[in-house]
């Protein structure tokens, strides 16, 4: 008998071919999956649609629990994040222009930052934020509240009584408000000493000196300056705009010396007040002299004003200049002059700008003023901490003056000095070992 011819196997067959297509099926998955997006790159360069909320999406991104890159000097300070749950709505319905780029994408503009003066910081904790603000301020009132109401960044208020327990120490970094440390109530003496809102100002801090023990705001104003002192030497971050800048200096050189003339605290100078000053105490100035006379509407020589409006006659000729540092070398002031652009247009305020001859040499000048001997933006380091000074009260109010309405940040979505604030807001997130000085 003949042996029967054996049939084909179709089922091995047709397990050979679903094998074949599923490989085929996991590389076209795999090469697919390579290009796809994976990442978002928020640009910061003039194509941004609003640089403002973008910093306040950044942010979100840390508080959920995400990490960021900063992409110091990469299309005007860009940041890069992963494809987050949720990242995409909120950057919709902010009007954040935003791009999704793919794993080849980022390892060319990993290349192109490792070949440039860029640097790639990681952003990873977001830092716990305080404003020092007398309670009854409105946001508006301080163009930092105004940048943090608007990116939607979460701040505290705290004032004299909050220092002085000692409450600082349960945040990472610290705004000024445009406060006057030296117990002069803003020098408006002279203008204002009849108006209402000025003699509910003195009565506020008058009340609040004597609730806390002292005989006078300026000492309890001299004592507040210095515990912010002593939180910036333990690690804290501090960041000042307009008076705060100046006067908080002052109240430093002058602690146990009367500078305060008799009009606001009821008992004259001491006479040898100005050879008594302790400038190795202060943040950034050095060498000053106070304004003693309770009529001059100024505080010191630190401040430019009034003599800077000789040079600058309206906002169109007032503008300063940001520096460029190495972004590999010198991260941190890399990080705060982030910007669009490279001039910035001024802004007045109680403290405008700062002399040079005023400056502690180890201060580090982030913008000035081109031919006049003025800086408006200026960095240290003091103990573990640091500190930066930004000249003026409100970016987008040239003149602000008492009394005048508030900015309104959606007109205003891309303002070169506002992304300035905002740079300092983000600064302590960065990895440690990114913060090279």
């Amino acid at each position: 008998m003949k042996p029967k011819k054996m049939k084909p196997d179709n089922t091995k067959r047709s397990s050979t071919k679903f094998a074949i297509s599923a490989l085929i099926l996991a590389l076209v998955f795999t090469v697919s999956s390579s290009v796809m997006a994976q990442r978002i790159l928020i640009p910061m360069d003039e194509t941004q649609t609003d640089h403002l909320k973008a910093y306040g999406v950044t942010f979100w991104v840390l508080e959920e629990g995400g990490t960021a890159e900063w992409l110091l000097n990469y299309r005007g300070g860009s940041f890069l994040c992963d494809k987050y749950a949720g990242l995409e709505d909120r950057l919709l319905s902010r009007g954040v222009s935003f791009i999704e780029i793919n794993s080849e994408q980022t390892a060319a503009i990993y290349q192109t930052i490792e070949v440039e003066n860029m640097e790639k910081a990681q952003l990873e904790k977001p830092p716990k934020i305080a404003v020092y603000s007398p309670p009854s301020h409105q946001p508006w009132d301080d163009a930092v509240t105004l940048a943090l109401a608007y990116a939607e960044i979460p701040y505290d208020k705290i004032w004299d009584e909050e220092v002085l327990s000692g409450r600082l120490e349960e945040y990472d970094w610290l705004h000024l408000h445009h406060e006057d440390f030296t117990g002069q109530y803003g020098k408006f003496y002279g203008a204002y000493r009849n108006q209402l809102w000025y003699q509910q100002d003195v009565q506020k801090n008058v009340d609040m000196a004597r609730k806390l023990g002292f005989t006078k705001v300026s000492k309890m104003k001299g004592d507040v300056a210095n515990e912010i002192r002593e939180y910036v030497v333990r690690g804290g971050f501090m960041f000042a705009m307009c008076s705060a800048t100046e006067t908080i200096d002052i109240a430093l050189s002058a602690i146990g010396v009367d500078i305060v003339p008799q009009q606001f605290d009821g008992d004259p100078v001491d006479p040898d007040a100005l050879s008594r000053l302790d400038f190795s105490r202060t943040f950034a100035f050095e060498n000053f002299k106070p304004e003693l006379n309770a009529l001059v509407y100024r505080h010191s020589n630190i401040d430019t004003y009034p003599d800077r409006l000789q040079k600058f006659t309206d906002e169109s000729t007032d503008v300063f200049y940001l520096f460029e540092f190495s972004a590999k070398l010198d991260p941190v002031p890399t990080m705060l002059v982030q910007d669009h652009v490279s001039v910035v247009t001024g802004f007045m305020g109680q403290t405008t700008g700062f002399y040079k001859d005023v400056l502690k040499k180890h201060v580090t000048i982030l913008g000035e003023v081109d031919g006049y001997p003025e800086v408006r933006y200026i960095h240290g380091n003091l103990g573990r901490g640091s500190f930066t000074f930004l000249g003026g009260h409100d970016p987008e109010d040239y003149r602000h003056m008492v009394g005048d309405p508030r900015t309104e940040l959606k007109f205003h979505k891309n303002s070169p000095a506002y992304r300035l604030i905002l740079n300092n807001i983000l600064f302590p997130a960065a990895k440690k070992k990114e913060r090279k000085t």
